[in-house]
Formats: C-alpha cells, sequence, structure tokens
C-alpha cells in the first residue's frame, strides 16, 4: 500500500488584511490548513516550520500531528526530511479555503510521473503546492512556493513530461486575493472569524 504524507509549511507571511495583527493572521491561516489536513482520507499529515517558527505550529497542531523542523522554508529541504514515505505533497498554509479535493487532484498524476505542481491562481509567481515520489528526484531544484512556477520546475526536469500540472487554487497573498473567498464555504472558520462575516474589503 502506498504511504502518503501531506505537509503544511508554514512558510513566513508578508502581508496581512488592514487592521489585522500580522501574527494573529499567521496563525489563523495556520490554524484553518491544519484543520483542513485533519480532514483527509487516506494520508497522513504533518507540519513544517524552520526552528524559530516551532511555537507557532505547536499551537496550531492537532495532538500527534508530527511537526517537521527545517532550515529554511523550501519544498525542497522538507521533501528531503521525509522517510518511509512513498509519496509526499508540500502546500503553502495561506490557502485557508483550499478544498482536499484539490490536494487529491495534485496527488494523483504520482502513479505515473515523478513530480506534480498545484500552480497559484491569478497573476505572479508562486504555487500551491509540488507533490513528488519519495525519495524526491536529484533533479528538483530548490522550490521557494513563493516564487517558483510550474515552468521553472519542468524546465529543470529530464523531459517537461515529467512534471504534471494540475488544478490551481488561490492563496491569500494580497488585498486582491481576498475576493476568492466564499463565505458559502465551509471551514476556514479562524480566518473567517479575523475577517468578519462575508468576503473582507479589499
Amino acid at each position: 500500500m502506498t504511504r502518503r504524507v501531506v505537509v503544511a509549511l508554514l512558510a513566513p507571511v508578508a502581508w496581512s488584511p488592514p487592521g489585522v495583527e500580522p501574527e494573529g493572521w499567521r496563525h489563523a491561516l495556520a490554524e484553518d490548513v491544519v484543520d483542513l489536513l485533519a480532514t483527509l482520507q487516506e494520508v497522513e499529515t504533518a507540519v513544517a516550520v524552520t526552528p524559530a517558527d516551532r511555537s507557532l505550529a505547536d499551537a496550531v497542531v492537532w495532538p500527534g500531528t508530527p511537526v517537521v523542523e527545517v532550515a529554511r522554508p523550501t519544498v525542497d529541504a522538507v521533501l528531503a526530511t521525509l522517510h518511509g514515505y512513498d509519496q509526499a505533497a508540500v502546500i503553502a498554509a495561506d490557502a485557508p479555503d483550499l478544498p482536499g479535493l484539490t490536494i487529491g487532484k495534485l496527488l494523483r498524476p504520482l502513479t505515473t510521473r515523478p513530480v506534480a505542481v498545484a500552480p497559484v491562481e491569478g497573476a505572479g509567481p508562486g504555487l500551491l503546492g509540488l507533490a513528488a515520489r519519495l525519495p524526491a528526484p536529484e533533479w528538483l531544484p530548490e522550490v521557494d512556493l513563493d516564487e517558483a512556477a510550474p515552468a521553472m520546475i519542468r524546465g529543470a526536469a529530464p523531459r517537461p513530461a515529467d512534471v504534471a500540472v494540475t488544478a490551481a487554487w488561490h492563496r491569500l497573498r494580497g488585498p486582491a486575493d481576498l475576493a476568492a473567498l466564499d463565505p458559502a464555504v465551509e471551514g476556514w472558520e479562524a480566518t473567517r472569524a479575523l475577517l468578519g462575516t462575508g468576503r473582507h474589503p479589499a
């Protein structure tokens, strides 16, 4: 049986909505993503942080959830710490309303491809997440979820077809991204509480 793990990477967050304290915003995003992971079926879950952010991880994880410490908040650094798994997905922790189905779509191509990436909706660089068979391919470069793009990962692969590009989703990295949140979707309670009911004005 294939052993899979999905890891929320609690990397630094560079933006918060007007009137929302940055650390409180980051805590809410992390809490909602960790809660989402707890609902996933047929995968194990974990959280990754740098040592400086260990307290944030300890504050949001569910009992028994592993916390992985990495020297730098990059996907490749996380993958290098994961032993005993066949497949892993590392996702950004600023997508509080991410559907579990989107994570499933990120893992699915690993049956035939060594790597899969989920882009971020909208303009600009960045990935929602990256999944890989383990151990990760030697050609996989350093992957910062804020800066990487599917073309960069495909360019590093021996063949572009080695990297599957799956469904995109939005991350909350600026005022325009708040409009993508749908108040009718269940979940993301901590983020919702900070923003109030409905969509938060940009």
